[in-house]
């Protein structure tokens, strides 16, 4: 137990601190990546899916005092920390499957990519109107964190597995 929390640990910092971000996106500020790190290290399993918000609710506060612009701004930030540990989590795990097993990962991040917007994009459709869009942006982190989590649960087991073939 104590090695797959010493191997647990090292692939969170490895996700936050190594690998390229995708071209032409915002890198998420190191504060706020130590802040969801720290959430997750408190946390196991899927639990740590409530770390969505650890970010973005300190900054803005009292959200019935907040402009919309600020809430979205806000859930955006955090979101760019979710988005890079999905995208490490995904090529960690990518990288230890086979072929047959890679096309379904694809297929299903995909999958998910489309429920995402179609979900968060309800809100709009749903309320309408400025209070729509924040809700649309606390979605967006949301949906992004669980998925991060789940693939991070996956990457952690590959990473756990190899590990205990080395001893």
């Amino acid at each position: 137990m104590r090695t797959r929390n010493v191997v647990r640990t090292a692939i969170v910092a490895v996700f936050f601190v190594a690998g390229s971000f995708a071209a032409n996106a915002e890198a998420p500020d190191a504060k706020d990546v130590e802040a969801v790190n720290s959430c997750l290290k408190s946390k196991e399993g899927n639990e740590r899916a409530a770390c969505a918000g650890v970010v973005a609710k300190p900054c803005i506060g009292d959200e019935t005092a907040a402009v919309p612009s600020q809430v979205m701004d806000c859930y955006a930030r955090e979101q760019l920390v979710w988005d890079k540990m999905l995208n490490d989590a995904y090529a960690a795990l990518r990288a230890a499957l086979d072929d047959s097993q890679r096309i379904k990962l694809r297929d299903m991040q995909r999958s998910w990519l489309e429920t995402r917007k179609l979900t968060c994009a309800f809100y709009y459709d749903y309320f309408e109107g400025t209070m729509a869009n924040p809700m649309m942006a606390n979605c967006e982190n949301r949906e992004t964190a669980r998925q991060a989590v789940f693939l991070l649960g996956f990457a952690e087991d590959v990473a756990g597995r190899v590990d205990d073939t080395q001893h």
